[in-house]
């Protein structure tokens, strides 16, 4: 089962960089309102410290709009690229009180999904010559899924369903539930076909190798 590719709409972005920049009450920075007077002008670097894969320019660009419109954003490199420490990635000119205000918010996003992605491609290596995929799973944080999606993608793994709409995937509870009805695993396929169009993907999940005991007598059979 892999899920469509993962694309970021700006509406999407800016809803996230305004409920994290709300969260920072960054309309209320103390601090630079004392010290920066908002006619003061000057730039940003955003440098890596480390290698590692980029991923997050988009939501980090939607941040300092958010903030400011007039900022002027001026990416050297691409989300996917492999990092060395020391690399400009981007640039922001105009407003200093605008960027300090951003600057936190953005790089949270960008260093959480940069380390997503270089995770990913650390375990892609490791599986080279193997002949298995990387997928992902919907143990996100909430409201990052397709960020975070995103980020694996980037790092050269595969993504796996987004949401619970996109294919079956009868696990463990599934499996419980349907055991108390004294039903089993070849029930579960059947149910688990009748609402579903047709070419839905469908997978079983298993977390525990204790079906056996726990389940039906066989495989597929109902326990007496």
């Amino acid at each position: 089962m892999t899920a469509p590719e993962i694309t970021l709409d700006e509406a999407g972005l800016l809803r996230l960089a305004e409920s994290a920049l709300a969260e920072d009450r960054t309309d209320r920075d103390v601090t630079t309102a004392a010290l920066v007077p908002r006619d003061q002008t000057g730039r940003g670097l955003i440098i890596a410290k480390a290698e590692g894969v980029l991923a997050g320019l988009p939501i980090a660009r939607a941040v300092f709009s958010a903030v400011d419109t007039t900022l002027v954003w001026i990416p050297s490199l691409e989300d996917g690229h492999r990092l060395s420490p020391g690399d400009r990635v981007v640039t922001i000119e105009g407003s200093l009180s605008s960027i300090l205000r951003a600057e936190r918010v953005a790089l949270n996003y960008l260093t959480h999904l940069s380390g997503v992605a270089t995770a990913t491609a650390a375990v892609v290596r490791a599986l080279e010559g193997t002949g298995c995929r990387l997928r992902d799973t919907r143990k996100t944080i909430p409201g990052l899924r397709a960020l975070e999606k995103y980020a694996v993608r980037l790092g050269g793994g595969t993504n796996h369903r987004l949401n619970l709409a996109e294919g079956v995937l009868i696990k463990d509870n599934h499996l419980a539930a349907l055991l108390d009805r004294d039903l089993g695993i070849a029930d579960a396929v059947r149910l688990a076909r009748q609402p579903c169009p047709s070419g839905q993907p469908r997978h079983a999940h298993r977390d525990r190798g204790d079906h056996r005991r726990r389940g039906p007598s066989g495989p597929g059979r109902r326990r007496r």
